[in-house]
């Protein structure tokens, strides 16, 4: 069924045609889908930019060619209207051209590199921007995930104009929702009153907002809808007369008192009024503020002005004034709100604004654009709406760089929130800065402890990536796996660092008990006791009475104690033989004693430790003198810090020995190590191009990875020193490594420091 339209005239308004004529479908639909419908919309762009525009929208004609929608109409009137639409708001011509070209991107088969070439990289972002939106889908009605899926959409836009567009393109949706399949209805209107309406409230756009919410609540409720749209017909009926002389005793009351103000008035939306119904439990007689009026005055202080007069012409409602003048709303509206009793004891709104507060309070963000347009001239005098909107126009006029006004805009909006998801389109919020590690300890403290690696995007990324808006995130786990203690240095949330460092102090409590069994078995072994006393039963007593020796409250606390160097192991091993001997009858063996007192190292009394380099937490090896495998070595339990191992050479060993000798052990290293170990070398060079890749080169043909560079702080000389620190196997390793330096051109002295 079509309606029969008017042919156009060469005039600037078509007359009304005769009602013989009437015009095929295909002519409408080819009117609707001609330039011309957005032609007359154009008139604030300078020529070069309508020209712009044009093109764009032949490009999208083509790619669209053949394309219907599901009212029959070409599939290119969608986007003129979306286009249409922004030339409401006086959007620029990149966001024309974006509105023009929105569904070409994914609908279309056209590639990002394509538009770049033919409209430029601003325009391509714009529509990719839009692409992106469209991809993400609602698939909740839980309020808090709704409220994460707004913030995440509006951080998501690198520009304010990709949600405008956005938003006049789900408006034009909405319109035209009728032609799309029942089915759909439901949860179409849901995602708009739950997700685009209401950032269409946040960014002050009041009139999508409205329309926005009267559409969602026609298709959701259209019983309901029907009911209360023909009570408020009546009740307009009812009070036309009343209206009638609200408006002329306002007109003239300001007229005797000198006062030029443009009377509006302001009829409460069908939804809004079943929505406090609903809230308020009231009927519909009982909702009194259905008609208001609005009053527009020239400066800020008429505003005030207005107000006293009107309260001399009518009673205010006690407790019924607001004033969204001294302190505006989130999203830049201001206003001053006041409820008076009129004619016949009629409670009756008023809302007194300027021109300026009213086009925020229509317009919201956009009317960063009508500002400009209709001012194209003007200084900071004239006042807008908020001065965060006012911030806005000023940055807009000083830089006209819109990343950095969304940027302004999204700093008040939500500040320091980042939201990705899941694999499974879960939403989650985290604090800017967060990463992947982060991302992991947000779902469960066990997936942060087994995370292995992750990809964003599908793209493998190093666990230290820091999270965009709209990141799909997913994290691999491995059952051997396990917190490292270099993710400390980049966490950002208090929850991922607190799980790391429990995780570390556990297993550094675990390690150390296993270590402190060891050292207290070997001090057993040269005490002549071969068998640890490991039988709960047989041993319970000895336990016990050592316990309370040590002051400890638990076998598990003494261990560790012992691991860390807080207690000698030689010390509590004789307490333990003499107690074994006392409680047990257990003696200690001569031919172990005498073997364990007269080999090697007897003069540490304790036997040797083993070192293989995979002691983790509970064995240190010392920065101060960096040992390697090969080096003659020495162990130092220090006070609550495990096992320290030193060079013997080391001057900071020997000082030590001098003063705690009790808490030196025999330490060995393992006939095979199983990790790389550092040592530190400085290479003094002749300064000279390709220097210090040459010196990387040597080191890398050693097979020795470079772990860290210092090239020291004073400026280039002839001659400089170069710091490495290198991974290598062991001593021959490092031998092989400093040949190499030494026959490098430039390089003069290779040593190990």
């Amino acid at each position: 069924m079509t309606d029969p339209i008017s042919p156009p005239a060469p005039t600037k308004r078509n007359r009304k045609a005769p009602a013989s004529v009437s015009v095929s479908p295909a002519a409408a639909n080819a009117a609707a889908a001609s330039f011309k419908a957005l032609t007359s919309k154009l008139d604030y762009l300078p020529a070069s930019d309508i020209q712009k525009v044009r093109l764009a929208y032949k490009f999208a004609d083509e790619a669209h060619l053949g394309q219907i929608r599901n009212s029959g109409e070409p599939y290119i009137t969608h986007p003129i209207a979306v286009a249409a639409q922004c030339a409401d708001w006086k959007l620029d011509a990149q966001a024309l051209m974006a509105a023009l070209l929105h569904d070409a991107l994914e609908d279309c088969g056209v590639t990002k590199v394509e538009l770049i070439e033919r409209f430029g990289s601003p325009v391509a972002e714009l529509v990719d921007g839009l692409t992106k939106l469209d991809k993400l889908h609602f698939t909740t009605r839980e309020e808090n995930q709704a409220e994460s899926f707004r913030k995440m959409l509006l951080a998501m836009a690198r520009d304010v104009r990709v949600i405008l567009i956005k938003l006049a393109d789900r408006s034009h949706n909405m319109r035209t929702l009728a032609d799309v399949s029942r089915e759909k209805w439901g949860r179409i209107s849901s995602e708009t009153l739950d997700i685009y309406a209401p950032i269409a409230h946040r960014l002050g756009l009041n009139q999508i907002y409205r329309e926005l919410q009267e559409l969602s609540f026609t298709y959701l409720h259209p019983w309901r809808h029907a009911t209360l749209s023909r009570a408020v017909d009546k009740a307009r009926s009812r009070r036309r007369d009343l209206i009638q002389k609200v408006q002329r005793e306002l007109e003239t009351a300001f007229a005797d008192a000198g006062m030029a103000l443009r009377v509006a008035g302001r009829e409460k939306s069908v939804y809004s009024i079943y929505r406090k119904m609903d809230q308020k439990h009231l009927s519909f007689a009982q909702v009194t503020d259905i008609y208001g009026f609005r009053l527009i005055v020239p400066t800020l202080m008429d505003c005030y002005t207005a107000l006293g007069a009107l309260h001399q012409l009518y009673k205010p409602v006690p407790g019924r004034f607001k004033d969204h003048i001294a302190i505006p709303k989130l999203n830049g509206y201001q206003s001053l709100h006041t409820t008076l009793v009129g004619p016949a004891g009629v409670n009756i709104e008023f809302q007194l604004r300027t021109e300026g507060m009213n086009l925020v309070a229509e317009s919201g963000v956009a009317a960063h654009w009508l500002y400009k347009a209709k001012h194209p001239e003007s200084g900071n005098s004239v006042r807008l709406g908020s001065q965060w909107l006012q911030s806005l126009l000023d940055i807009q006029r000083e830089t006209g760089d819109a990343a950095e006004f969304w940027d302004h805009v999204k700093v008040d909006l939500y500040p320091d929130a980042v939201y990705v998801f899941t694999p499974k389109s879960q939403i989650l919020s985290l604090p800017r800065g967060a990463t992947v590690v982060d991302f992991a300890y947000a779902i469960h403290s066990n997936v942060g402890d087994r995370t292995m690696a992750a990809s964003i995007n599908g793209e493998q990324v190093p666990l230290r990536t820091e999270l965009k808006n709209g990141d799909v995130v997913e994290v691999v786990t491995a059952p051997l796996s396990s917190p490292n203690p270099a993710w400390l240095s980049f966490v950002r949330t208090g929850r991922a660092r607190s799980k790391i460092r429990h995780h570390l102090k556990t297993l550094a409590h675990a390690e150390s008990e296993s270590f402190g069994r060891k050292l207290l078995a070997q001090a057993l072994r040269a005490e002549g006791i071969e068998r640890f006393p490991d039988d709960e039963i047989a041993h319970h007593t000895v336990w016990e009475r050592l316990l309370r020796f040590t002051g400890n409250r638990s076998r598990s606390e003494l261990l560790i104690d012992i691991g860390l160097g807080k207690r000698i192991a030689t010390i509590v091993g004789k307490r333990l033989v003499t107690l074994l001997a006392e409680e047990t009858g257990e003696k200690p063996d001569p031919l172990l004693l005498t073997r364990e007192r007269f080999t090697a190292r007897d003069a540490l009394g304790q036997g040797s430790v083993t070192l293989d380099g995979s002691e983790n937490a509970s064995v240190l090896y010392s920065t101060c003198c960096r040992p390697i495998p090969g080096d003659p070595i020495v162990g130092y339990l220090g006070r609550g810090e495990g096992l320290v191992v030193h060079i013997a050479a080391c001057p900071i060993a020997s000082k030590l020995q001098h003063k705690d000798s009790e808490r030196f052990i025999a330490v060995d290293w393992a006939d095979e190590p199983v990790r790389p170990f550092e040592a530190q070398i400085v290479t003094s060079v002749v300064n000279g191009k390709g220097v210090l890749a040459r010196v990387a080169a040597a080191l890398a043909a050693a097979e020795a990875d470079i772990t860290h560079i210092d090239m020291g702080q004073d400026s280039a000389q002839d001659a400089t020193d170069l710091r490495f620190v290198i991974a290598i196997r062991d001593k021959s390793h490092l031998d092989v490594a400093l040949r190499n330096l030494r026959r490098t051109p430039s390089v003069s002295r290779a040593d190990r420091i």
